[in-house]
């Protein structure tokens, strides 16, 4: 479930419904510390996807392979989505 504030940042930043649903299924989740998660894809989850919606559909989409979600831990609520400029440091 997404709410109507990401629906619109998935609108206006260009990030179709496939890659949310990639996120949310093959993403790495890390808490934010703040009542969320946050859903991305590593090397290890971007290998998982290649397997199974194959490498040539992967490539085709560079763009969006460093997207995020965020999401409500409490009710996983997706609330945001949006492009990553920074790596997601360790915790």
């Amino acid at each position: 479930m997404t709410s109507k504030h990401a629906q619109l940042r998935i609108q206006q930043r260009g990030i179709p419904p496939l890659v949310l649903t990639w996120l949310l299924d093959y993403g790495q989740e890390r808490h934010d510390h703040r009542g969320g998660l946050v859903h991305y894809l590593d090397k290890q989850s971007r290998r998982d996807l290649e397997r199974t919606v194959g490498s040539g559909v992967v490539r085709r989409l560079p763009e969006y392979m460093d997207s995020y979600a965020a999401s409500s831990v409490h009710d996983n609520v997706v609330v945001t989505v949006g492009h990553r400029y920074k790596r997601l440091g360790a915790s």
